[in-house]
């Protein structure tokens, strides 16, 4: 959840960090700090601030920032409130250690406690600061060099950490290791240079050539060379990527905010999602991560999702559209509960996860849970490299580009784009569905981005719908079958960016309860596209109406039905029911977005929440 972003080399490192930590923002954090051996003193000098990058920037604006080996840090609070103390970096009592952390450390307070035993004095409620000390202790004590005080540390660590180490015992060097919690090593053009972050994103202006470090490694930068070792103390052979998004992603493009920009890139990341995956003249789905599994999709008995939050959204999509056409049982599972409640699992499951940053912490626990009792994994996720795409036994990636606002827009809608492809797939491999039929939702979906597009140019009508409703207080969500998750995906967005309590439900449920809240002040969003459930649909906006409740329909091109019922009607092109979801999200986006900028609201980075929750 926090950013870290390192630097060695022959530049000096200050203004790479800064630059860094302002690109790690989206992820969410509520402190930044930094640290930098004084390249003349060989000192650590560790600067940080409880606020923003812009804050810590201000504070270290006439203090001595020489050095061309240093680290920095974005804290998301876990253990202990935000503030200057318990910002990283932390840094032993002797001034000669330096360490940032993302992750947990499970068992922090008995280590606290045996090196408050042995004399050890605590500043910080971080468990963070554990790490500092027991290092310290271990290479004192063991009579060790720092290298091998860190491996030995981390045998003593229960929980999850990506760290990165300064220490003045060499001040030309810098380590860093992982376990749950992701890290990525940059190899720079100048010889001795390397860039450390916790995601691509801050390094992809100086590099593009990276390696993904796994699971219980060490990286070991010293004398203008990168090692790479196990925990156990073995050297491995690191496989090197390249980098396949540009600069210009990262950049707003005009737009007053990343998430209106990633909105507006919808229709241009479906068609690179698809590009390639669709071949028109065969009339085929390619995925190519998934052609191994192709016997197993055709004898499966059980489809397994999990997934968090807004990608939970986009497996309660896919359950109705898998179980539509290759009719094998599907459950969709919230992956923080599936954890934890001695899940049945078989051999004879597909257990598919799906997550935006590949990096999900209970995604990742699901995942390892289901892979113990013997099921094939599948990994849907848009981050190349990340730790489910490694995980799984196979996969998809969603191929969107980077996805800089919190609140998830074309991360979804790639999503439930891959998902129908994968659908479409496995029911041509059981012939659950007639060539002429895949050959009919092949071509319609081909024609989705274009429908976006046209979905999108309601902007400014959306816009003064906002207008009327911005301080509402509460709002609901109502839609049926595959709408209703669709209804779900609307409130969260209204939630995340504007703090208005919302809801969505099943439009049927709305008899079993929430009725009781409506009145002349409360706004309600129903998705009245199905065909199939219209008359349905209509019979619950006039229990609505007959309350005085606000109505905002969400209808099919041409649909007159609701004429009179309806306060505000954003029409967008009809489509497949399956592909409905891609089309009706889209101005629930714009509703909820525009709603937040005029309620003042930090619409990128949202209060309280992190871009990848890679803690439990």
């Amino acid at each position: 959840m926090c950013g870290i972003v390192g630097y060695i080399g022959p530049k000096d490192a200050m203004p790479i960090l800064v630059k860094g930590l302002q690109r790690l923002e989206y992820r969410g954090y509520d402190s930044a700090g930094v640290a930098l051996i004084n390249k003349d003193t060989q000192d650590i000098n560790v600067y940080k601030v409880a606020g923003k990058v812009q804050d810590l920037a201000n504070f270290i604006d006439i203090k001595d920032t020489s050095g061309n080996v240093g680290m920095g840090h974005t804290r998301w609070a876990t253990h202990g409130p935000p503030n200057q103390i318990n910002a990283h970096p932390h840094v032993s009592e002797d001034g000669k250690l330096a360490v940032i952390h993302n992750g947990i450390i499970e068992n922090h307070d008995v280590l606290r406690k045996e090196l408050t035993k042995r004399g050890y004095k605590f500043i910080s409620d971080t468990d963070t600061e554990v790490l500092v000390h027991l290092i310290t202790e271990i290479k004192k004590n063991a009579g060790v060099d720092i290298e091998e005080a860190i491996r030995l540390s981390l045998l003593e660590v229960v929980g999850a950490y990506a760290i990165v180490i300064l220490s003045t015992d060499n001040s030309e060097a810098m380590y860093a290791a992982r376990k749950g919690s992701p890290l990525v090593v940059g190899l720079g053009e100048e010889r001795g240079e390397y860039f450390l972050a916790s995601d691509a994103t801050p390094i992809v202006e100086y590099t593009r050539n990276v390696i993904y470090l796994r699971d219980g490694e060490i990286a070991i930068i010293k004398d203008n060379s990168l090692v790479i070792k196990t925990i156990e103390n073995e050297i491995t052979n690191p496989v090197i990527q390249e980098l396949e998004f540009n600069l210009e992603a990262l950049e707003k493009g005009g737009y007053e905010h990343f998430m209106l920009k990633e909105i507006h890139e919808q229709p241009s990341a479906l068609r690179d999602c698809m590009r390639g995956r669709i071949v028109l003249e065969d009339h085929f789905i390619r995925l190519g991560g998934l052609h191994q599994f192709d016997e197993k999709f055709k004898t499966a008995q059980r489809i397994l999702i999990v997934a968090c939050g807004t990608s939970w959204h986009a497996g309660l999509v896919a359950e109705y559209i898998l179980e539509d056409l290759t009719r094998i049982p599907v459950e969709v599972e919230y992956a923080s509960e599936f954890r934890y409640r001695n899940p049945v699992i078989s051999s004879d499951d597909i257990v598919l996860a799906i997550s935006q940053s590949g990096e999900t912490a209970d995604t990742l626990a699901a995942l390892q849970l289901a892979k113990e009792n013997g099921a094939t994994i599948i990994g849907i996720c848009n981050v190349v490299g990340s730790s489910i795409a490694r995980l799984t036994d196979g996969g998809v990636y969603t191929h969107v580009g980077p996805e800089i606002g919190v609140a998830s827009t074309k991360a979804f809608t790639g999503q439930v784009t891959i998902l129908n492809l994968l659908a479409l797939k496995i029911a041509m491999l059981r012939e659950t569905i007639s060539k002429e039929r895949a050959i009919e939702m092949i071509n319609e979906l081909t024609n989705i981005p274009a429908k976006i597009q046209i979905a999108l140019e309601k902007d400014e009508e959306i816009k003064k719908i906002a207008e009327v409703y911005k301080d509402a207080p509460n709002c609901l969500y109502l839609g049926r079958g595959i709408q209703f998750p669709v209804a779900l995906e609307g409130a969260l967005k209204l939630k995340e960016i504007s703090y208005i309590h919302a809801e969505g439900y099943p439009a049927a449920e709305m008899k079993h309860g929430p009725i009781a809240l409506i009145d002349e002040s409360m706004p309600v969003v129903v998705i009245a596209t199905n065909k199939q459930h219209h008359e349905k649909v209509v019979s619950n906006i006039q229990e609505v109406k007959a309350r005085k409740g606000k109505i905002i329909a969400i209808v099919n091109e041409g649909d007159t039905s609701l004429e009179g019922l309806a306060d505000h009607q954003i029409e967008i092109p009809s489509t497949e029911e399956n592909f409905a979801p891609l089309i009706s999200v889209v101005p629930l986006q714009l509703l909820a977005y525009h709603i937040a900028v005029m309620r003042g609201c930090n619409v990128d980075q949202p209060r309280n929440l992190a871009k990848s929750v890679t803690v439990e």
